[in-house]
């Protein structure tokens, strides 16, 4: 059986580990910020994009097999574009999630404890 003072001593441990878990951890510089900000935006880019062009290439290509040139083009490059905003608003709305639960959820900032007890 494990006594009172055993399991004090035990959350006393895993107090003192977290501690200096949290003080090892990286932290995040303005640099890596500035980088992560800027392929956030270009995922964005690349989404809208892709979705004009998939538009652009279903509209061509229906186009040149049922011979009706501008028609298919224009519907479809329209709904590619509506398909890229719409990932990208799905995207922005799951970026802002992940922030806002890092922002509720900070990681304390530890200092460093004595190790001021004896070991057995």
């Amino acid at each position: 059986m494990v006594s009172d003072a055993d399991r004090e001593r035990l959350a006393a441990l895993e107090k003192r580990i977290e501690t200096a878990k949290a003080a090892a951890a990286p932290r995040r510089s303005a640099q890596e910020d500035k980088h992560r900000q800027a392929q956030l935006a270009w995922r964005m880019v690349i989404e809208l994009v892709a979705g004009l062009l998939i538009g652009l290439c279903i509209g061509y290509a229906l186009d040149i097999l049922l011979g009706t040139m501008p028609v298919f083009l224009v519907l479809f490059i329209l709904a590619g574009f509506a398909a890229g905003v719409k990932t990208m608003l799905r995207s922005a709305r799951e970026m802002q999630a992940k922030s806002d639960a890092a922002a509720a959820d900070p990681q304390p900032k530890a200092t460093p404890v004595a190790d001021d007890e004896e070991e057995d």
